[in-house]
């Protein structure tokens, strides 16, 4: 379901998680399918005297296949939305969790990237807002870290041309006071 846009209200960015961000993710899968495995053919030999290699192959290739799928259904249950006036994280399929913070309660916009992710080309960007108790406004293994930030550089300097015309539904914006 896509996010609903207000009148006057357009999408400069949308995206998901990389796969690279969740290449973590695959990895401890397929280690916990090799203990996985090795235990059922631990089991299988004590049972049975001898490894039930059928049994084996198939317990790992179904955790394999979960771990697969787990992985993309987590990545694609993420969006992280930007628009001309908010900033937007919707997470989860039956569940679901969003987070929102309109533009002008935007203070600083920081990316984050370990060695590993520079190397993968993934990042995290955290978001700074004014009197948010959500400490934890983060689009997190974006692809192109540093696109996000200037989408979000866009979107603040069209919000606040369109605050000084007037253009959001209230009175112009005046600068004569500062």
């Amino acid at each position: 379901m896509a996010l609903q846009l207000s009148e006057g209200e357009h999408e400069l960015f949308e995206g998901h998680p990389s796969w690279r961000s969740t290449l973590a993710f695959y990895l401890q899968g397929l280690l916990a399918t090799i203990v996985l495995a090795a235990l059922v053919a631990g089991i299988s030999h004590i049972a049975e005297d001898s490894i039930q290699w059928g049994w084996v192959i198939t317990v790992a290739l179904v955790a394999l296949v979960a771990v697969l799928v787990i992985g993309y259904v987590k990545r694609i249950a993420t969006t992280y939305t930007i628009t001309n006036r908010r900033l937007h994280i919707k997470r989860g399929i039956v569940a679901r969790r969003t987070q929102e913070a309109r533009l002008e309660r935007v203070q600083n916009v920081n990316t984050d990237q370990s060695p590993i992710e520079r190397m993968l080309r993934v990042g995290s960007v955290d978001f700074d807002t004014a009197g948010g108790d959500d400490h934890d406004f983060k689009f997190e293994g974006v692809a192109d870290p540093l696109g996000v930030v200037q989408a979000v550089d866009r979107a603040q300097r069209e919000y606040a041309s369109d605050s000084s015309r007037g253009r959001l539904g209230g009175p112009p914006v005046s600068n004569a006071g500062l």
